[in-house]
């Protein structure tokens, strides 16, 4: 039975991050229609997507008891916001050629993690991690110095996705519930700005169905990957959802490069490759840490 949960979760990773993976060419076929809009049209479309999934699979359980805890609501309109603005900054580097700097944020997002869990948990960084941290802010010195420039785009992404993992982990709310609550509070927003104040994306109910199909999509793609993170993380180790969550960024470098034709110069390729040398070190540091939990576990447990 435990095999068999194992072999879902991992298929369920897999979904997940190919799905993200491969989010930028849903994206691309929007590229009609500015960022604004295409983020508007995200919001209202997920909330609508999760209201369907919550009426005809979860219920209204979980919500209830959300809504009566007003410091989480608090919590969820401030991780809006956050979601908001990555889910801007990302549609908005993949429609403007800036998708190699879109992968690099997501590489560089799980280091980041290890210094927020630092910073805010109280966790301590072992040796090999504080390596891989020092590799990575090479990386990112290595585009300073080469383009005269700090990748803002790709620090943007990674910190803003970043605090906002942080935030939900001290929400612990299940991915559902707070998805539909943050949706709920960007919805007025998104309302009042495409019906009134800048109806031209909305021009497509004129009767493209082709259209209507690909935008209303937005709430598909937005919320299966979550839900397929979400049943993967309860049924693998973190430590194994750790190693596929490389697929996502891994596969939008494939397509910038050969694809869209974004330019993969002899810099960009070395702060990458700093990127993936601070990933090894990582990967490894955590796999030895598993390893010697494991043993203690095993002692532990032989003792008794």
């Amino acid at each position: 039975m435990q095999n068999d949960q194992f072999k879902q979760g991992l298929f369920f990773a897999f979904a997940a991050y190919f799905m993200w993976g491969l989010a930028p060419i849903y994206f691309k076929a929007l590229d009609g229609i500015g960022a604004v809009d295409i983020l508007l049209h995200r919001v209202v479309w997920s909330f609508a997507f999760i209201l369907l999934i919550i009426m005809l699979v979860t219920g209204f359980g979980k919500l209830k008891k959300l809504f009566k805890d007003p410091k989480k609501l608090v919590l969820l309109g401030a991780t809006s916001l956050l979601i908001a603005f990555n889910w801007l900054l990302f549609i908005w580097a993949v429609n403007n050629d800036h998708m190699l700097d879109a992968s690099l944020g997501y590489y560089i997002n799980p280091l980041l993690n290890v210094l927020l869990g630092t910073v805010f948990l109280g966790e301590r960084l072992r040796k090999l991690q504080w390596t891989a941290v020092a590799i990575a802010f090479a990386a990112v010195m290595v585009e300073v110095i080469a383009f005269g420039a700090i990748p803002w785009i790709s620090l943007a992404l990674a910190s803003s996705f970043g605090v906002y993992g942080l935030m939900r982990k001290k929400i612990n709310i299940d991915a559902i519930s707070g998805l539909f609550v943050e949706t709920l509070f960007l919805l007025p927003f998104a309302l009042i700005y495409l019906l009134l104040i800048d109806s031209s994306s909305l021009s497509f109910i004129d009767g493209d169905w082709a259209f209507i199909a690909l935008i209303v999509s937005a709430g598909i793609v937005t919320t299966l990957p979550l839900l397929s993170f979400s049943a993967a993380a309860i049924r693998i180790p973190l430590s194994t959802l750790g190693f596929i969550q490389y697929i996502g960024p891994s596969l939008m470098l494939l397509l910038a490069v050969f694809y869209y034709g974004e330019a993969f110069e002899l810099q960009k390729a070395l702060t990458f490759g700093l990127i993936w040398l601070a990933l090894v070190v990582y990967t490894f540091d955590s796999v030895q840490a598993g390893v010697k939990a494991r043993k203690l576990r095993k002692a532990a447990a032989n003792e008794c």
